[in-house]
């Protein structure tokens, strides 16, 4: 019998959490497409958590895919940031993010004839042999410095530095390594797309992780709206010790704390980490680019993109240069419907309203929606009810309409007290909020206002 049997009848889950439509039909059968390259990239030197990088190209340098363009020298929350085409650096320039954050861009005129594109590229990056095992003479080290030194961050949106959540710290050792294959964003299909079409490498991935950090058990999980890919999976993984296992399908499973719950019944401290658990999570597209970073050499410079809705043309997955704009990547799909109306860094409960479409696209955006005129309704604002929907539905065990009427209010002690920096802003509360609060943006400039207000008493 198939080893995901059992855990599909079970179909573990975590707490609370909500169910808004998943609207995956979108692009959920729809290989990926290499995208045409543009006339011009603008890669941004902040698309991690942590600390900017450094320009370390001038204005007309002439770059190859994968020539290091920004790095710093000392911080460790840092990822260095790689060209993701050939062509000529132009003046350096600003931008800002679907979050509303100024960074610094390399421009990038992109050369017509690339070293590398169509169907070729994709089978550079993610084709060939992926080794299912003999890694013993890799060390830990290695690994982590081959990370580094390839920019890898999370895939699955945090952007987080690989090398150092693969570093880990000596006191808290990691038992269990978790890949993450949930996408519980409504919409997104790209780590559906990859373990359907090239699984070796995020197999091969997992095995560099679990050597990095020395767990002991490896489990693959996904949804149960991912079936399609489960035997594809287990064929992949066959003379490994990596497990499948299936959840229940509900919105944010894919988050780490939740999944963590789901899997292994184990909670993480409310201000702890998953490896005060035990436990590394990794989204599946990162462990692929952790194969490719080691065994290959290779930075990440391209990234699988769902763009769906009902306003874009023809939904697709793309692998897109980093650097690309979102308008760039909408027209790739033929651009947009008549009746187009709204369109999103990401999906409709986690992502960010975007003002303009230059905006380049970084390595934590794994998905545009573009809404239509029928998916949005009109919100008026009315009175918290005290009805308790946000308590009830919060995966975290917060009262987030307490966090941001205390936000809204300028009170940021009262916000912090209610764990203001608890929150993952995954929205399953203002889904829910019946008098429309705009629950997490209140909670989001709460968490901005309070560093300022943090960084102006320490002047």
């Amino acid at each position: 019998m198939s080893r995901w049997l059992p855990s599909l009848q079970s179909r573990k889950t975590f707490r609370h959490g909500v169910h808004p439509p998943e609207n995956k039909e979108f692009a959920k059968d729809s290989p990926i497409e290499v995208m045409e390259i543009p006339q011009e990239v603008r890669i941004p030197l902040l698309q991690h958590f942590g600390v900017a990088c450094e320009p370390t190209v001038k204005r007309g340098a002439e770059l190859e895919i994968g020539d290091v363009i920004g790095e710093t020298q000392d911080a460790l929350f840092s990822s260095r940031v790689h060209s993701s085409v050939k062509g000529k650096a132009l003046k350096p320039t600003v931008t800002t993010l679907p979050n509303g954050r100024h960074v610094n861009v390399i421009p990038v005129a992109c050369d017509p004839e690339q070293s590398l594109k169509g169907r070729d590229l994709f089978e550079e990056i993610f084709g060939g042999d992926w080794p299912k095992g003999g890694f013993e003479d890799l060390s830990p080290d290695e690994i982590v410095s081959a990370a580094a030194e390839a920019g890898l961050v999370g895939l699955g949106g945090a952007a987080f530095p690989t090398h150092v959540k693969l570093k880990g710290a000596p006191d808290r050792p990691v038992e269990t390594l978790l890949l993450n294959g949930c996408e519980c964003e409504p919409f997104l299909a790209s780590d559906y797309r990859l373990m359907i079409e090239a699984p070796a490498p995020i197999l091969t991935g997992a095995l560099l992780a679990k050597r990095a950090v020395g767990a002991s058990r490896v489990i693959l999980c996904l949804e149960d709206n991912k079936l399609g890919a489960v035997p594809i999976l287990e064929r992949a993984a066959s003379g490994t010790p990596v497990e499948i296992q299936t959840l229940e399908t509900k919105y944010p499973q894919g988050s780490e704390k939740q999944l963590i719950q789901a899997v292994l019944g184990k909670e993480v401290p409310l201000r702890g980490l998953p490896m005060d658990v035990g436990v590394l999570v990794m989204n599946v597209n990162t462990a692929a680019s952790l194969a490719r970073a080691v065994l290959r050499n290779k930075p990440l410079t391209h990234r699988i993109v769902t763009v769906a809705g009902h306003g874009i043309v023809q939904p697709k997955n793309l692998l897109a240069p980093i650097g690309a704009s979102y308008g760039d990547l909408i027209e790739a799909c033929g651009g947009l419907t008549a009746d187009a109306a709204r369109i999103l860094a990401g999906g409709p409960m986690m992502g960010f309203s975007l003002p303009d479409l230059d905006i380049p696209i970084t390595k934590g955006t794994g998905g545009v929606t573009v809404l239509a005129e029928r998916d949005l309704r009109a919100m008026r604002e009315t009175a918290c009810l005290r009805c308790g929907r946000c308590v009830d539905v919060c995966p975290m065990n917060l009262a987030p309409t307490r966090i941001a009427l205390a936000s809204r209010a300028g009170d940021y002690g009262l916000a912090h007290e209610w764990n203001l920096t608890a929150c993952m802003e995954c929205g399953s509360c203002a889904y829910v909020c019946p008098a429309r609060i705009p629950l997490v943006q209140l909670i989001r400039m709460g968490k901005v206002m309070s560093k300022k207000e943090a960084v102006r008493k320490a002047a």
